[in-house]
């Protein structure tokens, strides 16, 4: 009889799939690492995580451990090399948020592109002469580049062509012919690609190390872009963003993921009125919510079914000895 052990809270939707899963028992905690917690820790066979971190050192408490369900896409917070060497899966909740975070992308394009927080700003202020400054750009035949094409970079690419966006990709992962079929633009130099950006938009994992936006990138681009981050906090160096941005190199900026969450009170991009910011929460719609829930559940009940499916497991191949092809 399996048990589950879920970090921190999930859409009621998916307690009550595991409360109508015949077997199944569970618990909830808001800090896997608590000591209260270490006996329910020792003795669970899954684990469900938002994102709580969880380090090979509090993973091999987890002796029992036979699946690790992400309540999400990213998996920064999972020492993963811990989980292959136990052979153990590590899954994901597939294209359960792509639309929902597609959404925000585009709405902190469109806010960044039309000024909006600038322009309520001085409307309410009684500044009606403000509508003159012309400050507000159009996004048609401007160039979005998209870093990153997966399920998150493509749903971008597919709301964003109707603005008449020209959609360029940056992807060695995915063959140029299928960036065309998705209607975009290989475009195999970044450097090269970011000179002619007018936005870009980043949809990569983070993999550690120094950040694939940096200062010298961020350098590369036009005083009038425009740069906004969705995916993971880190893969843009967020001090040279600042710095470009106190500096005048680009016109603005929207994140909804940081180095730090919460983020902290002395950090430079909140004192730029050009910074658009949101609370890590671009796929926390109630429909996004309700859909991670019931995949994160879903994938473990899979699991212990024999029939987990190989796509949503991000480590398969060091973890194939517990997955069901």
């Amino acid at each position: 009889m399996p048990h589950v052990l879920i970090g921190g809270k999930i859409h009621q939707a998916g307690l009550d799939l595991l409360r109508a899963a015949p077997g199944v028992t569970f618990d909830m905690a808001d800090d896997l690492a608590a000591p209260a917690i270490l006996p329910l820790l020792e003795t669970t066979d899954a684990i469900l995580i938002r994102t709580q971190t969880l380090p090979g050192s509090l993973l091999d408490k987890a002796r029992n451990l036979k699946i690790l369900s992400r309540h999400g896409v990213g998996y920064d917070n999972v020492d993963v090399q811990a989980l292959n060497r136990r052979h153990i899966p590590l899954c994901v909740v597939g294209d359960a948020n792509s639309a929902s975070v597609a959404e925000h992308t585009l709405m902190l394009m469109l806010s960044l592109a039309k000024r909006v927080i600038d322009y309520d700003r001085e409307t309410r202020a009684g500044n009606w002469r403000y509508r003159d400054s012309q400050s507000a750009m159009d996004l048609a035949s401007k160039t979005l580049l998209l870093l990153g094409f997966g399920r998150i970079g493509r749903a971008v690419a597919q709301r964003a062509a109707p603005f008449g966006l020209r959609i360029e990709v940056h992807d060695p992962f995915t063959s140029p012919a299928a960036i065309r079929e998705a209607g975009a633009v290989p475009a195999a130099d970044l450097h090269e690609a970011l000179a002619r950006a007018d936005i870009l938009s980043v949809h990569i994992p983070l993999a550690g190390g120094k950040a694939p936006v940096g200062a010298a990138e961020l350098a590369l681009m036009k005083p009038s872009a425009i740069v906004i981050n969705t995916a993971r906090g880190g893969v843009i160096d967020e001090a040279a963003l600042a710095a470009a941005l106190d500096a005048g190199q680009l016109a603005g900026a929207a994140l909804d993921v940081f180095e730090v969450e919460p983020l902290p009170p002395s950090h430079p991009l909140l004192r730029n009125a050009n910074v658009i910011l949101t609370p890590h929460a671009a796929g926390l719609t109630k429909e996004c919510a309700m859909r991670m829930s019931t995949m994160a559940v879903r994938n473990i009940l899979d699991f212990f079914a024999g029939q987990l499916d190989p796509a949503v497991v991000v480590n398969r191949a060091d973890a194939t000895a517990s997955v069901t092809p």
